[in-house]
This record gives structure tokens, C-alpha cells and sequence, in this order.
């Protein structure tokens, strides 16, 4: 089975992106589809915006609602220039030899010396739809990675040259520019987050090079997480979508544009009714970035985060598991700067609400960089607003590093939670690796039948808080976890690193 960004390559191609996750016992991953071979001809385009009312209740027909919106889909064909492998190298005859005239290929300019051929054309197909009267159009990333050239081929049988303003791998989405000879033809973004599981939907594409296909569905689901991206919510649909139809837009019966058909899970590359489109509120928010900048300018926080479990919500005193938990904040980052600490639980973000650690990576990075954002975090059993000015998402982000020094006195071994504990002496950095960067106290030995080594404790393990407060020694950290038991804990939380990476983990206190 797999999960196939759907565009097609007419030779032998390798997709253009590539993703793996397990469903149903099979491997899922992405491929990338082709255009129509034949198109009716159709009246010129008049520049008009195509959308309309959404109606009420089941449409008896989608006719109407698909002759009215083709004019505004096309497809997209790549073709990308790939040099030929260098040829076997031929033997070194005298110039008079017959072999020279019975086996040519192994002596012409490509003979002895070794050299590749021309280089030949490839192709690939998918689908894209206008999106303004005078030429931008989306579609894929991985429709239109690495193409030398790129065509937007409309229903009424014209071709034009595509330009490419920018791409956004992450969220897999491409804007295009065409010029045509007057005004085309364009469709609207809808509003994806109104869009409900049940609602009707129309895709129309470029399945297998049949440009113009039209399919219905529903929304089968949302927030769907296929490990395509950071920033994945996908809406899912069982409206046909098939290789080619990658680009394409998915409407709402109103004729606008709620999400672009990316991927399917398929375990033959054709529709099982199960598709993915990205959304529109992501897509246009990245096509506004491309169309102003030609790249994308994401918001940067500055912080490593990680899933409120039950366990975790528990031993941080909230009544359910809910939020992002901050295991790191990056030095010199907006959060530090800002007053965020390791420990805090991000509730709220700008207003909106973070149900689960997840949805916390695709609010930043849809807030414009310098920002003022309110921050709402639990910490230490309060609610807080911290402000943040958002930095400027960078490829080379810093590396998340603890930074403080060693205590310089050894103190007396402990034991707690089934772990024996000592204090980070040099010969404990040297057996462990540990840097001098990492200050807290070392786990020595585990009990395998104990709490600790349930929740994966190893030796070598450097516990540096317990119970959000720092510990320095093992008599605080035992200190620190009776006391829990006393308030009537059911766990503790202990902040730990563990092969130079911090994590929080809650260890049950009950027998």
C-alpha cells in the first residue's frame, strides 16, 4: 500500500518526494501524474472569478457546478533535461581495425574517452488551477521539482510557458506565472477550517494524463498527520484522486477552492478513496508569502517541544492532557529572550488554542516574523501570558544545548524511583560522555523491575530537574520526590538528558 503524491512520469522517473509511514500493516509513500492527451475546445476565457453560493443540502448534479469551474484547472507538464550515462569504453584498436566499422557505438565521439550522450528530455504531469485574472497559478512542489521547463495547458487547447516565483517544500505547494493574451479565467480560496467531515466536494484534474477528470466525495476526516511534513493537517477525502491529479484543487460546493490534492494511499497507484489535500487556510497563507517574497517567511519561536501524556499532565497538576510542553529553549532564541521556560505548557498561541503539541509547529510558522504574540502557559500549577517577539525561521536554526557548569563537590549516592543516583564527577563524564555543558545529577544503576526503567531511565541518564526546580545533588532529587508522594502525586515529573537530547518523563510514585 502507499501513500503517492500523484503526478506521472511518462520514462521511468523517481518521485520527487518521498515519505514512509505505516497503515494497515503496509508501507505508505508518495510518488508523484499526467496530463490529458486530448481536450475539448472551449470558449475564451473572460477573467471572471468562477466561485458562487454555496447551496443548501445534496446536489442532484455536480454538472453545472464542474462546467462552470473546469475553465480554471489545467495541467502541468515538466519536461527536465537528464544526461545520458557515459558509454562503455571500447577497446584501443588501430584506426584501420574492422571492429571499428562492425561495433561503432564503441568508437565514436562517445568511444574511447568515455563520454555520456546528450542530454535527454523527461517528463512528468500533474494538475494546478488559476488563482488571479492575470496568470498565478498553484500546484504542487514535487509536480514541478527540478523541471527545466513547465506548461500550463488550459481546457480550451492553449499552452503557455510557466514561470516558477517559488516553492514551499514543507508544505509541498508551488506558485506559477503564466502571461496570457487576456484575462483568465480564476478561482478563490474557501475557507478549509469551516469545511465539516461529511460535507460534499469536488476535485478535477489530470488522473493518468486524462485532463478535465471529474470525481466526487466527501471530507472523510481532518487534522490528518500522513509524516509528509512538519507542518502536515491534511484534509482526507474519498473523491477519486489518482496519480496526475497531484495540484489539483479540491472545492466546496460553492465552487471554491478548500484544499490542493497532494497524496492517496493506494496499494496499486490508483484510488481506493482514500486522498489527502493540503488545506486552503495553509495554502493561502503560503502563497501569499511566494507571491510578496518568492520564498516563505515563517515565524520562529525558538523552543524543542514535546506531547503532554497523561502521565506527564498529571504529574504538572493539569486536569487533562492538553497543549505543548517545552523540554528546551533555545538559547538566544525568542523564547529565552521572551521569558519562556523548560517546563511551561503552551495552552494558547496568539488567541487559538493548543488542543495537542502538534498544532504548535503550524500556528508559528503562520505568524508573520516580528510579531508581538501573547503566549498563554501553565507553570507550576498558574496560568501566565508571556508576550514573544517571533524571530525569523531559519534553515540553520541553532542547535538546542543545555549550558551550566558541574557541581564541584561529589555528594553522597542516593537511591530513588528504583534508580541508583551520584552526583557527575569527571570520571562519570568520561565513561558517559557527558559534556561539561550538562549539570544535574547521573543515574548510576536502574532496577529493572523499578518505575524508572519503565519509562526507558538507562545509566548514564543525567536527571536535571525534578518537579520543574534544578537539582544538584542525588539527596535533592530524593528529597524532591518524596515530597511529591506527600502532596498526594500520583507521578513526578523529571527533566532528563539522555544522549546529549532532553525529554520529560513522568515516573509513577504508586507501588
Amino acid at each position: 500500500m502507499q501513500i503517492q503524491p500523484h503526478t506521472d512520469r511518462r520514462r521511468p522517473l523517481t518521485a520527487t518526494l518521498a515519505m514512509a509511514a505505516v497503515a494497515a500493516g503496509a508501507l505508505l509513500a508518495f510518488q508523484p501524474a499526467p496530463q490529458a492527451n486530448a481536450q475539448q475546445a472551449q470558449p475564451p476565457s473572460t477573467g471572471q472569478q468562477l466561485g458562487g453560493p454555496q447551496p443548501a443540502g445534496a446536489p442532484t448534479s455536480f454538472a453545472d457546478l464542474a462546467e462552470r469551474l473546469s475553465p480554471a484547472v489545467v495541467n502541468i507538464s515538466t519536461t527536465t533535461k537528464v544526461a545520458q550515462p557515459d558509454r562503455p569504453r571500447g577497446p584501443n584498436l588501430p584506426e584501420n581495425s574492422p571492429f571499428r566499422e562492425l561495433f561503432p557505438e564503441l568508437f565514436g565521439e562517445n568511444g574511447p574517452g568515455g563520454g555520456g550522450g546528450p542530454a535527454r528530455p523527461r517528463g512528468s504531469l500533474g494538475s494546478g488551477f488559476v488563482i488571479s485574472a492575470d496568470g498565478y497559478l498553484v500546484t504542487n512542489n514535487h509536480v514541478i521539482d527540478g523541471a527545466d521547463e513547465i506548461k500550463a495547458n488550459f481546457s480550451d487547447g492553449r499552452s503557455l510557458t510557466a514561470e516558477l516565483i517559488g516553492t514551499d517544500p514543507k508544505t509541498d505547494v508551488a506558485l506559477l506565472k503564466v502571461e496570457p493574451d487576456h484575462p483568465l479565467d480564476f478561482v478563490d480560496f474557501g475557507d478549509s477550517d469551516g469545511i465539516r467531515v461529511g460535507d460534499w466536494v469536488l476535485a478535477i484534474g489530470n488522473p493518468f494524463g486524462l485532463g478535465g477528470s471529474v470525481s466526487a466525495g466527501i471530507i472523510s476526516a481532518r487534522n490528518r498527520d500522513i509524516n509528509a511534513g512538519p507542518y502536515d493537517d491534511f484534509l482526507q477525502t474519498d473523491a477519486a484522486i489518482n496519480r496526475g491529479n497531484s495540484g489539483g484543487p479540491l472545492f466546496d460546493m460553492a465552487g471554491n477552492v478548500i484544499g490542493v490534492n497532494t497524496a492517496i494511499i493506494s496499494p496499486s497507484g490508483g484510488s481506493i478513496g482514500i486522498g489527502f489535500a493540503v488545506p486552503s487556510t495553509i495554502v493561502e497563507n503560503v502563497v501569499d508569502q511566494l507571491r510578496e517574497f518568492g520564498t516563505t517567511k515563517r515565524g520562529w519561536l525558538g523552543v524543542s517541544i514535546q506531547e503532554v501524556t497523561p502521565d506527564i499532565a498529571e504529574g504538572l497538576g493539569l486536569d487533562k492532557p492538553a497543549g505543548a510542553l517545552i523540554s528546551t529553549v533555545i538559547d538566544e532564541g525568542p523564547a529565552k529572550k521572551s521569558g519562556l521556560r523548560n517546563g511551561d505548557v503552551i495552552l494558547r498561541f496568539d488567541g487559538q488554542v493548543v488542543e495537542q503539541m502538534r498544532d504548535l509547529p503550524r500556528m508559528v510558522a503562520e505568524t508573520k516574523a516580528g510579531k508581538v504574540v501573547p503566549v498563554e502557559v501553565w507553570r507550576k500549577g498558574d496560568i501566565e501570558t508571556v508576550d514573544v517577539t517571533l524571530g525569523l525561521l531559519e534553515e540553520d536554526a541553532p542547535v538546542i544545548n543545555a549550558s551550566a557548569d558541574a557541581p564541584s563537590d561529589p555528594s553522597p549516592a542516593a537511591e530513588a524511583l528504583g534508580m541508583t543516583l551520584k552526583a557527575i564527577d569527571p570520571q562519570a563524564r568520561a565513561e558517559y560522555s557527558l559534556g561539561d555543558e550538562v549539570e544535574g545529577v547521573l543515574v548510576e544503576s536502574v532496577d529493572a523491575a523499578g518505575p524508572a526503567a519503565e519509562k526507558g531511565m538507562r545509566p548514564g541518564d543525567v536527571i536535571v530537574e525534578v518537579a520543574q526546580e534544578s537539582v544538584s545533588t542525588p539527596a535533592e532529587v530524593k528529597d524532591r520526590v518524596e515530597k511529591a508522594g506527600e502532596q498526594g502525586r500520583k507521578s513526578v515529573l523529571l527533566l532528563v538528558s539522555s544522549r546529549g537530547e532532553l525529554r520529560f518523563i513522568a515516573v509513577s510514585l504508586e507501588e
